[in-house]
């Protein structure tokens, strides 16, 4: 056959079975679709009429379990709609109850301390029951009676919107207020938490799984900040009891006759300033949550083996600081206005009132100043933790540091607080701000800041000290100076040695900026502190005991508290050295304080000690540690028994207000035990660790501090150098020693510290630039973090000189770290806030300079546990 023929034959069929093709796939594409719709159908019938079956069921079950609320003619109330309107439904019942125990996300910081009710980037330590650590008496500043009564009728945490939940097209609102209630502003400009009164049983919703109680379409209360975070507003978790009593007593609390859609709700803004209702309304509209969480359907809370465990740990751990920590006996504010008004207000205050000598004995044993009530009393008078019970204790802390329970407990915690420190931004972010408006002659430069932490001899800037050295060259070239290498030597004549003219010094030349090559360097950075890297200019210029008798030095720090004074809302903490090397010291620095009148209202002063025994020992200066501690502390307890002994020296501590311990923390030491020597019988050439000069200086304070106190004497805080470098068991001391702490940035690597630190509220006076200078960048710094997470943090300079380049160096740390971190006008004030807190000024001048008149609390009232 041709093959020719058959395809031209062929041909003429082949689009007709392409068509057949086509259309027996279309028919066959349509039969599947069809087919698929009728079975989708009837699945869908099904499920509904299911659902319309169990609908009914439900209502017969609640008809029946229909229960009367209040007297005769009250309306019915239906039990099964009040579980509705909360989230609660029968069927939830189904859960695995395996999911409810695994939740690991509990409100533990509230839990375990409720009576820790505070602003998450600032203390507040009104009091109240708590189950994590133990039953504390609830402290309340003010309570409205009505509020009180009322507040089982909100079955939604107050300041928050109301609950609206139910099912699908059948959205159901619960929003029962009181109308009496008081509520204040979240955070406030001159620096003071105000705290919502009413709001202390029922601030915030939490369940086991970490859930809050969602919300669903709603507004934010107009008259006030929502409390979403524990840290902007007082934020009292909810106890489950306490919320199953609500549960229960609502329906029987509706015959109070309080209409829950009315609200009259006052707002306390600082300085009394009202508010615009529109202003203050202005998230309304934004705030809108479409998904709801799913809540656990048992009311009641169960803890873990582990849970338990890390409760008893973190309550054994707040009890023990409390049994280190000196308080005073009678707190300032308890004190009357006169008498404290009276003890610390100075008009002359190099004028010397004679003080009648007391006929107290004292001496030294095993380190410790012990003290007599005359030369034949054997029984000590203010008795003090041995050495043996304090590293015991130490080492019991670092034990639980290290558990792994602890651990995973209070990461998961810290986490919480700082998500909802963010949860709070972004819902009230504009509020605060709309709030810090409204205060008048209130902004970040017109609060109180305290630079709570910088070094004397770096208290000015470089251009400061430029331009110092350059009048002095040009006006006293004449002056003598300094005497070495077998000869005096005037101001003219040093330069002339170091080939030096005013003409030639620049700022470069000086030399005393930190750069990049102290990172890590200690002993560099230390080399900063000589002007144009020669020690005796750094003698002459920076030192109070030269030839001159730190007359140089006077002057400059003249200016710079002149500068201070000028700026009004500026305040400082200044720390100068004692060595220890003699116990003449000391009258040397009282008499350098008054014979040059060093005085202002805007500073006040810190001793440091610098922790260098082994030089001190090489050099044959002492012959063990004892000596160090003899030269340091018997003059004190001397000036504080016969005022008239030393008399420029009691001026001078009328000044002091804190002690603290400087030196390279990043040295390796050996960490102590309760077996080390005595100080008399450390003798070697080895420094002791951190921790052992921390305890032997806190012991001697701590009973300093009794005797002055019972003399109506200031007092002097323990406020060291700690955790800016080295081991962990330098924060653990400073936990337990110490009212507040410099720099504190190794809490980053220790969550139970760092959450300790958190309920304690211990102050950390840090200083980002300066730890960007030496061990950590600036970037990697956790003040952002510390702050979101409610630590009690502050900014301070450190040094100046090296560091800063204005004229006000702690505007110029306030202002880098608002722009690195993206901080707000109010995250601002609130760290001024705290600085305050932090400083050792007067009671009665904290109050007159209107820093908030119940600041106190903050400071003092925090840790008053009362563990049954």
């Amino acid at each position: 056959m041709n093959p020719s023929s058959s395809s031209s034959s062929s041909s003429p069929g082949a689009p007709t079975s392409a068509i057949h093709l086509a259309v027996a796939a279309l028919l066959g594409a349509s039969l599947m679709a069809i087919s698929a719709f009728f079975i989708h159908k009837r699945s869908v019938d099904q499920i509904l009429d299911r659902l319309i079956e169990i609908g009914d069921q439900k209502g017969q079950k609640a008809s029946s379990k229909g229960v009367k609320v209040g007297k005769e003619g009250e309306e019915e109330v239906d039990e099964e709609e009040d579980n509705e309107g909360f989230g609660f439904d029968e069927d939830e019942e189904m859960i695995d109850g395996k999911m409810w125990q695994q939740s690991v996300s509990r409100s533990l910081d509230e839990n375990a301390l409720r009576g820790y009710s505070r602003s998450s980037s600032a203390p507040n330590a009104g009091l109240s029951n708590h189950t994590w650590i133990g039953d504390v008496k609830p402290r309340r500043e003010k309570t409205h009676v009505a509020a009180a009564s009322k507040e089982k009728l909100n079955p939604n945490p107050n300041g928050l919107p109301p609950l609206e939940m139910g099912r699908r097209n059948e959205a159901r609102s619960v929003n029962c207020s009181a109308s009496t209630v008081s509520v204040e502003t979240v955070r406030t400009l001159n620096g003071c938490t105000n705290q919502s009164v009413a709001d202390t049983e029922d601030e915030e919703r939490e369940f086991p799984n970490g859930n809050i109680i969602p919300l669903q379409n709603e507004k934010p209360d107009s008259t006030g900040f929502m409390n979403i975070h524990g840290g902007h507003s007082n934020t009292i978790d909810a106890d489950t009891q306490a919320f199953k009593h609500e549960m229960e007593n609502h329906a029987q609390n509706l015959n109070h006759g309080v209409d829950s859609h009315e609200q009259n709700v006052s707002i306390d803004l600082p300085c009394n300033i009202g508010t615009n209702s529109s202003s203050t309304n202005i998230l309304a509209n934004d705030f809108d949550v479409n998904t709801i969480l799913s809540l656990g359907a048992a009311m009641h809370e169960t803890f873990s083996v582990e849970e338990e465990e890390v409760r008893k740990m973190l309550r054994e751990c707040l009890e023990m600081r409390e049994t280190y920590l000196y308080r005073e006996q009678i707190a300032p504010w308890k004190k009357s206005s006169e008498a404290c008004s009276a003890s610390e207000r100075n008009d002359d205050p190099f004028l010397f009132l004679p003080v009648e000598s007391t006929e107290h004995h004292f001496e030294m044993e095993d380190g410790i100043i012990r003290v007599y009530g005359s030369k034949n009393d054997t029984v000590e008078l203010f008795p003090v933790a041995c050495a043996t019970t304090f590293f015991t204790d130490m080492h019991h802390v670092l034990k639980i540091v290290s558990s792994g329970n602890a651990r995973t407990a209070c990461y998961n915690r810290l986490r919480f607080l700082e998500e909802k420190f963010r949860l709070h931004l972004l819902v009230n972010a504009d509020r605060e701000f709309l709030a810090q408006k409204s205060a008048p002659h209130r902004d970040f430069y017109n609060v109180r800041k305290v630079d709570t932490h910088v070094h004397h001899s770096a208290c000015m800037n470089q251009k400061h000290l430029l331009r110092f050295i350059k009048s002095k060259l040009r006006k006293e070239p004449d002056e003598v100076v300094i005497f070495r290498d077998g000869q005096y030597l005037t101001l003219k004549e040093v330069f002339e040695s170091l080939d030096l003219t005013g003409y030639d010094l620049n700022v470069d030349l000086l030399d005393v900026h930190a750069d990049k090559s102290t990172f890590h360097r200690f002993d560099k950075f230390n080399l900063k502190y000589n002007p144009c890297g020669q020690s005796r200019l750094r003698e002459i210029f920076l030192k109070q005991d030269n030839l001159i008798q730190g007359r140089f030095l006077a002057e400059v720090t003249k200016e710079v508290l002149s500068d201070l004074e000028a700026s009004k809302y500026q305040m400082a903490e200044y720390r100068i050295s004692v060595y220890g090397r003699k116990q003449s010291e000391w009258d040397q620095l009282a008499s350098w304080f008054i014979n040059n009148k060093i005085y202002s209202g805007n500073a006040v002063w810190l001793i440091q000690l610098p922790r260098l025994y082994n030089v001190y020992k090489k050099m044959g200066t002492v012959t063990s540690f004892q000596n160090i501690l003899e030269n340091v502390f018997i003059p004190l307890f001397e000036v504080t028994v016969d005022p008239k002994s030393h008399p420029q020296l009691h001026l001078f501590l009328m000044q002091v207000v804190g002690f603290d311990l400087v030196d390279d923390e990043s040295k390796p030491e050996r960490r102590p035990t309760k077996h080390m020597p005595k100080p008399a019988e450390w003798t070697n050439e080895f420094n002791p660790a951190f921790s052992y000069y921390a305890y032997y200086c806190y012991a001697n304070l701590y009973t300093l501090n009794k005797l002055r106190e019972s003399k109506g004497l200031p007092t002097i805080k323990f406020r060291p150098h700690c955790g800016e470098a080295g081991d962990i068991d330098h924060l653990a001391a400073g936990y337990l020693l110490c009212h507040n702490i410099s720099h504190g940035i190794n809490l980053r690597k220790s969550p139970v510290l760092q959450y300790l630190y958190y309920l304690a509220q211990v102050g950390l006076c840090m200083s980002p630039l300066s730890n960007n200078s030496l061990f950590l960048d600036y970037h990697r710094n956790p003040f952002l973090m510390f702050f979101q997470r409610g630590l009690n943090v502050s900014l301070s300079t450190d040094d100046p000189l090296q560091i800063h380049l204005t004229k006000e160096p702690l505007v110029e740390e306030y202002s880098v770290a608002a722009k690195v971190w993206k901080l707000s006008s109010c995250d601002l004030c609130e760290i001024a806030r705290n600085s305050v807190y932090h400083s050792g000024f007067p009671h009665a001048s904290k109050v007159r300079k209107k820093v908030g008149g119940e600041f106190y609390i903050c400071n003092y009232v925090q840790l008053q546990i009362q563990c049954k």
